[in-house]
């Protein structure tokens, strides 16, 4: 009866093993690079058990189900394009150390165990062992200050954050004696402690520890540092993983335990994302470093996903799904082309860098385009699709005024994405970009642009899987 028992687990033990072992393999191999090789292989497993995990274990601690489940797949889709986008990287700026594919790996398990929480203490520990790990890989260029600097904003902020999370969590057990996720929730509706005022600061610690971990405005201000200090492959990681985390808990936590509240938690998150999205979008004009446009840019984007939440209905939430599951692909192919851009003595991360590629790189300029129609929402790519799900959710819900400001910030991002494609295509070239191609960065660059096209133009399948994946919850 143990493997039963275990089977909802199945992916994090493969995880948990693939990241021990490859800590052992990393002594006795010179070449890094086969880590790789190794983690992809362990990845490939836990993809393949993903499918037939379900169901809950340790007493409804640990609940493998499909909203999980979807999540999952983000994170592991994450971790996969992450590893390959990161080996020619690491060899440019001489960092290629074996720690750093097990910190992904890491990273990643914590993601997952956060996905599959039923009970906040749970929670809690996956958290840690992803913001410990991210910590660590924000300053993994030793020899770079601003990677330096980026680690310690991170680091501080993150514990802070936790800080919030676990004050949060010891009102709400002192509330309801608990800290199940289902069993708060049948504790509040049967008890009727929607107006008290613990409940609500419980509530409020919540969202801000939330916040910061998707870089939600108040709670954004390490983002513009540590995405420019960190090396771009983490960059690229944090953009998209832990981000995803902290909407998968935030689903799970508001909509199981404070349901009860959902007027009172869907105001405070209307004027967070309202926020969120003016503050990403409007100080992303004036940028001229990528990095930092683009982690002003990964703040708008939490404000649009954030929308989703305020209904609180299937229809929004499958909209939010569907946005956090296209946003991976578009976000972390952009990063990929700044990266191939990076050679010995050329960063490629000023925006200046891109005046005239399309006349030295026409290729790399065509796909740029590309993440940068999606990013902005321009049809035929995956991002106009989610923008386009996701407002009409609103507006079927009632929430007019919502998606007409949300619209409005994605005018207003054009702006400063489609000057990215200007310079490409109405500058003269710069003669002192070079490419620094892999198969393993190509691969990637291929993947992406060929998912954000597609999903662009057949939608269908990826917005029923993420509708029937909110379901479970």
């Amino acid at each position: 009866m143990i493997f039963p028992d275990l089977n909802p687990m199945m992916p994090e033990l493969i995880m948990t093993a693939l990241g021990l072992l490859l800590l052992v393999f990393e002594l006795f191999v010179k070449e890094k690079t086969n880590i790789v090789l190794v983690a992809l292989f362990g990845i490939a497993f836990a993809y393949f058990f993903l499918g037939y995990s379900s169901g809950a274990t340790f007493h409804g601690m640990f609940i493998a189900d499909s909203y999980s489940r979807f999540f999952k797949y983000i994170f592991l889709i994450c971790l996969t394009l992450s590893m390959l986008l990161s080996i020619k990287y690491l060899e440019i700026e001489k960092s290629l150390f074996g720690e750093y594919y097990i910190l992904l790996v890491f990273a990643t398990l914590g993601m997952m165990i956060m996905a599959s929480s039923g009970d906040l203490i749970l929670l809690y520990l996956g958290l840690e062992l992803m913001a410990l790990s991210t910590y660590i890989l924000a300053g993994f260029l030793r020899n770079s200050e601003k990677s330096t600097e980026a680690a310690i904003k991170y680091f501080l902020m993150g514990a802070f954050s936790s800080a919030l999370l676990l004050y949060g969590i010891t009102l709400m057990y002192g509330l309801t004696g608990t800290t199940d996720i289902r069993a708060i929730s049948l504790y509040l509706s049967s008890n009727q402690l929607s107006q008290n005022y613990t409940l609500m600061l419980a509530v409020v610690f919540f969202i801000a520890a939330f916040g910061f971990k998707i870089a939600a405005v108040p709670f954004h201000m390490w983002a513009p540092d540590v995405y420019e200090g960190a090396p771009t492959s983490v960059t690229a990681f944090m953009s998209v993983g832990p981000k995803a985390a902290g909407f998968a808990v935030l689903g799970r936590v508001f909509l199981m335990s404070f349901a009860t509240m959902h007027f009172e938690w869907s105001i405070i998150l209307s004027v967070i994302a309202i926020l969120t999205m003016a503050a990403g979008n409007i100080i992303a004009l004036s940028q001229t470093n990528i990095k930092r446009m683009l982690a002003y840019s990964a703040i708008s984007h939490a404000g649009y996903a954030l929308l989703g939440m305020v209904p609180g209905n299937a229809f929004a939430l499958s909209g939010m799904l569907n946005y956090l599951f296209i946003y991976t692909f578009m976000n972390i192919g952009a990063f990929s082309i700044i990266i191939m851009l990076r050679s010995e003595g050329f960063s490629g991360e000023d925006i200046s860098d891109y005046k005239g590629l399309s006349k030295t790189h026409p290729f790399v300029s065509l796909i740029m385009l590309i993440f940068m129609f999606s990013l902005t929402g321009i049809p035929p790519t995956a991002g106009f699709i989610g923008k386009f799900y996701l407002f009409s959710a609103l507006i079927d819900a009632g929430y007019v005024p919502l998606a007409i400001l949300a619209l409005l910030f994605s005018v207003i991002s054009a702006f400063f994405y489609l000057r990215i494609v200007m310079y490409m295509y109405m500058n003269d070239s710069n003669s002192e970009v070079s490419l620094s191609l892999s198969p393993a960065l190509g691969l990637v660059i291929f993947a992406t642009v060929i998912m954000v096209l597609y999903i662009g133009v057949f939608p269908q399948h990826f917005i029923a899987y993420a509708r029937s994946a909110i379901l479970s919850i």
